[in-house]
């Protein structure tokens, strides 16, 4: 079965460049021009839509108020097409949900490849070291199988993305992963843009997880480095 995009954007040159080349690489792709638009196409689509390209410039809504009402009942994978550059919407959009981002203006063949290399991780089998057993740490267990997060206060709402991050960082503890061996693992080793949206993600799932930047107890930081998964597992007796 193809794998379904949704194109949000309202020029419509650039919906229909970015049809053709999607629909040429073999997915399945459907336009809107409002975020109205965007949010009822979501609302029908449901689980059957996989990945969201979507631009925060929109005539009638805010982008990034799109993204946060599209996250709020389904999960797909949402790239962000922006015509600023200013790191700042980058941050705020990514920490609302999103994927990854765009400056406009861009190349066609990037968009797909950008899109393929979010969706691969869709594809990707997962670690051999977690895809039968639950990782217990003091506080926190992550089930790779069912993909939640739970702490003492329940589960934890984590974005696909999100949650992929911290399990890399979960199944080897102490380790210290650099900013681009995470994008190699969890983006994809043709990963196109800033590493720094490894620290957006990284301060999405502390915040998540009730986890002090200056104090953490889950997530550390190797300054100059990366990141490494602090708590120690739990041993488990057959």
């Amino acid at each position: 079965m193809k794998q379904r995009i949704l194109v949000v954007d309202d020029e419509p040159q650039i919906q229909s460049v970015l049809k053709a080349y999607l629909e040429a690489d073999g997915f399945d792709v459907i336009t809107a021009a409002t975020g109205a638009d965007a949010l009822n196409l979501a609302a029908r689509l449901g689980a059957d839509l996989d990945l969201i390209l979507l631009d925060i410039g929109l005539p009638d809504l805010n982008g990034l108020d799109v993204l946060a009402k599209i996250r709020a009942t389904i999960d797909p994978y949402v790239i962000l097409v922006t015509a600023r550059s200013e790191e700042v919407d980058k941050l705020v959009g990514l920490s609302v949900g999103a994927d990854d981002y765009i400056t406009k203006p861009f190349s066609p063949r990037e968009v797909v490849a950008r899109v393929k290399t979010v969706l691969r991780r869709r594809r990707s089998d997962p670690a051999p070291d977690t895809d039968d057993q639950v990782l217990r740490f003091d506080g926190l267990t992550i089930d790779p199988l069912r993909r939640e997060a739970s702490t003492a206060a329940g589960l934890v709402t984590l974005s696909a993305l999100d949650f992929e991050l911290l399990l890399a960082l979960a199944t080897a503890p102490g380790r210290v992963y650099s900013r681009a061996q995470l994008l190699e693992r969890v983006w994809g080793y043709d990963f196109y843009g800033d590493e720094r949206v490894v620290d957006v993600h990284i301060r999405s799932i502390r915040s998540a997880l009730g986890d002090d930047a200056n104090s953490p107890s889950i997530i550390g930081t190797a300054r100059g480095v990366g990141y490494k998964f602090l708590p120690t597992p739990i041993a488990t007796t057959s």
